[in-house]
């Protein structure tokens, strides 16, 4: 379990909740780094053969845990869980949910999986991969459909959420797309260099018909209105490219720092109890 700084008693609830028969780890971040670096920490941390990342809250039902292994055994090394329907989130929280996937598997240069979220199995040697990926600004979705591996996808019914409200409201969710998309391609820049390229030929074509029109006729009365259209729609395509600049430019300055996606507080692993009748009981050797 990874307690990724809550201000609760979220890390004493959780041992005095816990079996004593079962094995604990539970990671302690210094502070909030964001889901995503949260869930780097649960996996720098899992030491298991297979990986499924799980919410707290289990609005993500565990009982799905038995098809996504059964998926594993046959020897799929990724299993999406992908919603059947998003009927439990509202009508906007949908409508933009559908407007990112399809512009991110439009724009990205690899495709991810429409309403499959963190809630997936990883077997060890993807873990491993993701692991091993040095980037510092996080998009996980991207990265598991990055590492390729062959994936079977099991559908479910996501429920209602029972408690609690969600900390991600729509402008964590927009910095959160940028951040999957300026993470995963080039492509924004690229579109600005096509929209550069083709405002210069259309200026020069332009230029060219102000100048015959005015060798053959003359100086005409001069034109503020349209003047001041060219100026405002060059003056705000040259503001968006420069923002669009300014996120890829973000993202290089936290990559070359290279400080750590995680700091960790402390680790508690508890190991699993004895049963009572073992306790005492001399251990054979040899």
């Amino acid at each position: 379990m990874v307690d990724d700084g809550s201000h609760d008693r979220s890390v004493e609830t959780v041992l005095a909740m816990a079996p004593e028969a079962f094995e604990l780890k539970l990671v302690k971040l210094s502070r909030n780094f964001r889901k995503d670096n949260a869930l780097a920490a649960g996996f720098a941390h899992a030491t298991g053969d297979a990986l499924i990342p799980l919410d707290v809250d289990l609005q993500d039902p565990p009982e799905l845990f038995v098809p996504m292994v059964e998926a594993w055994l046959r020897g799929a090394k990724v299993v999406n869980a992908r919603r059947r329907s998003r009927e439990s989130d509202n009508w906007l929280k949908r409508a933009t949910s559908s407007w990112f996937y399809r512009l991110f598997n439009r724009l990205s240069d690899h495709r991810i999986e429409p309403d499959v979220g963190d809630f997936r199995l990883l077997d060890r040697q993807a873990v491993d991969v993701i692991n091993a990926l040095p980037e510092r600004v996080r998009f996980m979705k991207g990265l598991f459909a990055w590492i390729g591996f062959e994936a079977e996808t099991v559908e479910y019914d996501r429920p209602h959420r029972s408690a609690g409200q969600t900390k991600w409201d729509y402008w964590t969710l927009w910095n959160f797309a940028l951040d999957g998309l300026t993470g995963s391609t080039t492509l924004p820049l690229r579109i600005w260099t096509y929209l550069g390229s083709a405002i210069a030929v259309l200026a020069l074509a332009y230029a060219v018909f102000i100048l015959v029109r005015t060798t053959i006729y003359g100086v005409d009365v001069p034109g503020y209105a349209s003047l001041m259209v060219i100026v405002l729609v060059l003056g705000a395509s040259n503001l968006i490219a420069l923002g669009m600049i300014g996120e890829y430019l973000g993202r290089m300055t936290h990559e070359v720092k290279a400080r750590p996606v995680f700091v960790v507080d402390e680790v508690i692993d508890r190991p699993a109890a004895l049963p009572a009748s073992s306790a005492g009981q001399p251990v054979e050797t040899g």
